[in-house]
C-alpha cells in the first residue's frame, strides 16, 4: 500500500505521526494489501478512541490495548488481527522511543533460579537456544510441582521428589521427548550441586529412560525413496523450490534442521563451492557445496527469496517475512514432502535424511570414521548407531559361498 492512499492524518488522533512509519515496516514484513488494510482500519479506530479517552502516545501500554479491545469488542472492525496490530504498533512505537519501556515485573525467586540456570547453559556449555528452551520447560514444571509458587527451598530436595517426577512424566513423552526429560532433570541437579546450592549431588539419582541402541539401526530411506521424495518436490512455485533446496541440503550434505535454519547469504562461498555452517555447540564447519545443492539454492535466491533486513538464506513465505524460527519449520517441510511423495516412513523428522545419507554411505562402503567426519560428530558413539545394518541389505552386498551347492 503506498502513504499517499492513507487517509488524512487527524483521523488516527495521536498515533498520525506514526502510522506512515508502522506501514512503512510492516509492507517491508511482506504483509499482503488486505492485511494492512485491516490494520490501517484498526489503528484509525485505536487512534480516535484514545483521542476521546485523553491519552497520549507515551500512556500507551499493554493495559491500555486490551482496555481498548475490550471496550470496542462489539465494533464492525477486524478482531482477529487487532490483537497483534496493537502489539506491533506497541513495540515499533517502544523502540523508537515515543512510548516509555514496559515495566518489567519482578520475577519470582523460581523464575531468578531458572534464568541464572539458563546463563550457565549459554555460557558455560555453549548450549543451542532450542535445546535451553527445552531444558527450561522442565526445569521450570520440576520446580512448580515441588514448591508451587512460593521460594524453592532446595534444601528439602529429596531423592524420591527427583524419581517420582520423572516416572510421573516420562511415561507420557516419547522415547526421544523422555530422555530430553531425564537430560534436563540431570543438568539441573548437577547446576546446582555445582553452585552449591545443595549438598548432595541428586543427578545420581535421576532414573534412566530404556533406550537400546543397537536393536535396531536409525530410521532412513532407501535411495530409491530419496529420489522419489525429491521428484516430487513442487518446483513450479516459490515455495516449492526453497523446500527443494532445503531438502537437497539435508539429503546430500546430511545437515541437522537447525543448521539450515542458521545458514546465512555469507556462509556460502560461491567461488570455492563451499558452505560453512555453525552446528552444535556453535562449532563451525566448512563444507563442499556440490553442484546440483547450489544451483537450488541459486536459484531460490535470486528468484524466489522475499526482499527484507533478514540475512538468513531461507525464508518464511508468509508474513512476518523472516528466517526460520527453529528446526521445526524444516520438520515440516520434510513431513510435508514425504506426504507428497508417499514415501512411507516411521520417521518424519529432518533427520530421517541425515540417516539416510550416512546408510547409504555405509552401503557403498565407506568406514564408521569416515562417516562421523562428514556427519561431524564429536564421538565415536555417535556414529556407532550405523553399526546395526539391517540383514537384507547385508545380503545385496555379500559374495556367494565358496563351494555353494546350485
Amino acid at each position: 500500500m503506498q502513504n499517499s492512499s492513507l487517509p488524512s492524518g487527524g483521523s488516527f488522533g495521536p498515533l498520525s505521526p506514526f502510522i506512515n512509519p508502522y506501514l512503512t515496516r510492516i509492507s517491508a514484513k511482506g504483509y499482503a494489501t488486505r492485511s494492512i488494510c485491516d490494520q490501517v482500519c484498526i489503528l484509525k479506530m485505536f487512534g480516535r478512541w484514545l483521542k476521546r479517552t485523553g491519552r497520549e502516545v507515551r500512556d500507551l501500554t499493554e493495559a491500555v490495548a486490551c482496555d481498548f479491545l475490550r471496550r470496542v469488542s462489539r465494533g464492525s472492525y477486524p478482531k482477529e488481527a487487532a490483537p497483534a496490530a496493537l502489539r506491533r504498533l506497541l513495540e515499533m512505537l517502544r523502540q523508537i522511543g515515543a512510548t516509555p519501556a514496559a515495566k518489567a515485573a519482578r520475577p519470582s525467586p523460581s523464575e531468578r533460579l531458572t534464568c541464572a540456570y539458563e546463563r550457565f547453559l549459554f555460557k558455560e556449555r555453549a548450549l543451542s537456544q532450542e535445546t535451553v528452551t527445552g531444558h527450561r520447560c522442565f526445569v521450570r514444571r520440576f520446580l512448580s510441582e515441588k514448591f508451587g509458587s512460593g521460594p524453592p527451598n532446595l534444601s528439602k530436595l529429596r531423592p524420591l521428589d527427583v524419581t517420582a517426577f520423572v516416572q510421573r512424566h516420562a511415561h507420557r513423552h516419547g522415547p526421544a521427548q523422555a530422555r530430553n526429560l531425564v537430560a534436563a532433570v540431570r543438568s539441573f541437579l548437577r547446576y546446582l550441586n555445582y553452585k552449591g546450592l545443595v549438598d548432595r549431588d541428586l543427578s545420581l539419582v535421576v532414573p534412566k529412560v530404556a533406550c537400546w541402541s543397537f536393536s535396531v539401526g536409525p530410521k532412513h530411506l532407501a535411495p530409491a525413496q530419496v529420489r522419489q521424495l525429491l521428484h516430487h518436490c513442487d518446483r513450479s512455485t516459490a515455495v516449492g523450490r526453497r523446500d527443494y533446496a532445503v531438502l537437497l541440503l539435508l539429503a546430500r550434505l546430511g545437515l541437522r534442521a537447525g543448521e539450515v535454519v542458521r545458514l546465512n547469504l555469507e556462509d556460502i562461498d560461491w567461488e570455492n563451492a563451499r558452505i560453512t555452517v555453525c552446528g552444535k555447540r556453535g562449532k563451525w564447519a566448512q563444507l563442499p557445496l556440490p553442484a546440483d545443492v547450489a544451483r537450488a539454492i541459486a536459484r531460490y535466491l535470486r528468484h524466489d527469496r522475499p526482499r527484507c533486513a533478514s540475512r538468513r538464506v531461507f525464508l518464511r513465505n508468509k508474513a512476518p517475512i523472516d528466517g526460520f524460527k527453529s528446526g521445526r519449520a524444516i520438520s515440516s517441510i520434510v513431513k510435508a514432502a514425504l506426504a507428497k511423495a508417499d514415501v512411507v516412513s516411521a520417521r518424519k523428522g529432518a533427520h530421517l535424511l541425515r540417516h539416510s545419507m550416512a546408510m547409504d554411505m555405509l552401503r557403498r562402503g565407506a568406514s564408521f570414521d569416515e562417516i562421523g567426519e562428514v556427519l561431524r560428530h564429536k564421538c565415536s558413539k555417535s556414529t556407532s548407531i550405523y553399526a546395526k545394518v539391517d540383514l537384507q541389505s547385508l545380503r545385496t552386498l555379500a559374495l556367494p559361498w565358496p563351494g555353494r551347492v546350485r
